[in-house]
């Protein structure tokens, strides 16, 4: 994983915000790169971060995969197909073409990680900017650990660059988020 950015999408809207999304869906743009990590292998973890069968209340909150290219279009198509044998009943995650991505508000940006404080300073001290530091891969894995995407193994905690006492901090947040 590169980076992610938190946002709005799928819809018509010029310049949608939380308080005014319009049409679109609340989404996350992800970069990344493909010599370390295939398009359906972030499938993969797509269909088990959600319940693909739920029933979406809203717009808003809808499960779906936006595709920017037929072959990505098929893979999302085929492992739909597998997930809804998997479960035996239909999966209502939408597949639909990408279309501008609009950037959430700064305080939606690596929301669980600015409320873990240690290890958010640590990292946004490295940048000269805030936005810099969000959109740094050493945020975007350390938000997504704890959210509960993955188990980083000690080289990958080596690789964040965390001091001794932040390193702690997450192993100690990541030990409440399994128990």
């Amino acid at each position: 994983m590169v980076r992610t950015t938190s946002g709005y999408t799928g819809g018509k809207k010029l310049g949608p915000t939380y308080r005014s999304l319009g049409d679109h869906t609340e989404s996350v743009e992800v970069e990344y790169d493909p010599a370390r990590v295939s398009y359906g292998d972030l499938l993969r973890v797509f269909w088990e971060s959600h319940d693909p069968a739920g029933q979406a209340w809203s717009r808003q909150y809808r499960n779906a995969v936006f595709y920017h290219t037929e072959e990505q279009k098929r893979l999302a198509a085929e492992t739909r197909a597998e997930v809804e044998k998997r479960l035996g009943r239909p999966v209502k995650t939408d597949l639909e073409p990408a279309s501008p991505f609009y950037p959430a508000e700064d305080y939606h940006q690596k929301y669980i990680l600015k409320g873990n404080a240690d290890v958010w300073a640590e990292i946004r001290s490295r940048y000269a900017t805030e936005e810099e530091a969000v959109a740094s891969t050493a945020a975007a894995r350390a938000n997504g650990y704890l959210g509960g995407q993955g188990t980083p193994s000690a080289k990958d905690l080596e690789a964040l660059g965390l001091s001794a006492r932040a390193e702690n901090r997450l192993k100690a947040a990541l030990g409440r988020r399994t128990q």
